[in-house]
């Protein structure tokens, strides 16, 4: 990448969290950085094999996203297609907290959750019905392969009463291609800055349907409430929140379609996180997960209208 020479030293320090890459610290004579490897096998317990030319694709979104949302995305230092690895800039855990973390720890905020949907609704606003995107990124086979196939086709096998509304989800997201979607929309991958959330882990992005993005985030928002279910209201005035802030961007299509689309997916996101093949590592306790299939087979074959209906059901 250009970044060193041959002969000065480098200390790489390996760093935790997520299953897809491989990511290091690495310490060079002119300050920190940060470089991320793609694995060809995903560290999950299924065999789950992936191509490793999704490296690309992920800077490709950051790149694109960035010129909508400057903050919003680190910089990008160098880029190695070859190996499937990039280097960007580092940015120290003590100014920018994982929102995961912080949802944890009770410690996310309503503002926080606003300005995640408002820099969410402006990427897509910026990217919908893009011809020149859309070419950017057809990367509808790799996002069937990361997305598409591990949660909702693995969860139909595993329910089969719902297999043909599950298979229906897959085939109206993979239908509908309107703006660039970041694929992996969740709260361990966005860090809360100083100027706002930061988007990291765009592995799977892909032109295609803003409702996955939408659905995917919301649905660790109602997760979270399983895990930490003392914070369980806050989470929904969140899940509020950044439905509230990412509506008034959207004008590629009306509102309540891609509401009902949203709302559609949701459910069946819920149902993956518990039987697909990567499954909210969280939720551990056989109740827990009895109760989330419970709620989303209800809401799988009855699909509700709208996002707020669902969270009302959700929610004490």
């Amino acid at each position: 990448m250009a970044i060193v020479s041959a002969d000065q030293r480098v200390r790489l320090s390996p760093l935790a969290g997520g299953v897809s890459s491989d990511i290091y610290r690495a310490d060079l004579p002119s300050g920190v950085v940060c470089v991320k490897r793609a694995l060809p096998r995903l560290k999950v317990a299924a065999d789950w094999r992936v191509p490793v030319e999704r490296n690309r694709w992920e800077v490709e979104w950051m790149r694109v996203a960035g010129a909508v949302v400057p903050s919003a995305v680190p910089e990008i230092l160098g880029e190695d297609r070859e190996a499937g690895a990039f280097a960007m800039a580092w940015l120290p855990p003590d100014l920018y907290p994982v929102w995961k973390a912080l949802l944890a720890q009770g410690e996310g905020t309503v503002g926080m959750a606003a300005r995640v949907g408002d820099t969410l609704g402006r990427i897509h606003a910026a990217t919908a019905d893009r011809p020149d995107v859309a070419a950017r990124f057809a990367t509808d086979a790799l996002f069937h392969a990361i997305r598409l196939d591990p949660y909702l086709v693995t969860a139909a096998a595993a329910h089969p009463d719902l297999a043909d509304r599950l298979h229906a989800l897959v085939a109206t997201t993979a239908g509908t291609r309107r703006t660039l979607v970041h694929g992996d929309f969740s709260p361990k991958n966005i860090l809360i800055g100083p100027e706002g959330p930061v988007i990291l882990d765009a592995e799977c992005a892909w032109y295609g349907d803003p409702a996955f993005d939408v659905a995917f985030v919301l649905n660790h928002l109602l997760l979270k409430g399983v895990w930490r279910p003392q914070w369980r209201a806050q989470y929904a005035e969140m899940y509020r929140a950044l439905v509230a802030a990412y509506r008034p961007h959207v004008a590629w299509e009306g509102w309540a379609t891609l509401d009902a689309r949203t709302a559609a997916l949701l459910p069946g996101l819920l149902l993956a996180r518990v039987d697909g093949k990567s499954p909210a590592e969280y939720v551990t306790a056989d109740a827990d997960r009895d109760a989330i299939r419970r709620f989303a087979h209800e809401f799988v074959a009855r699909p509700p209208a709208t996002l707020e209906r669902l969270v009302r059901a959700w929610s004490p």
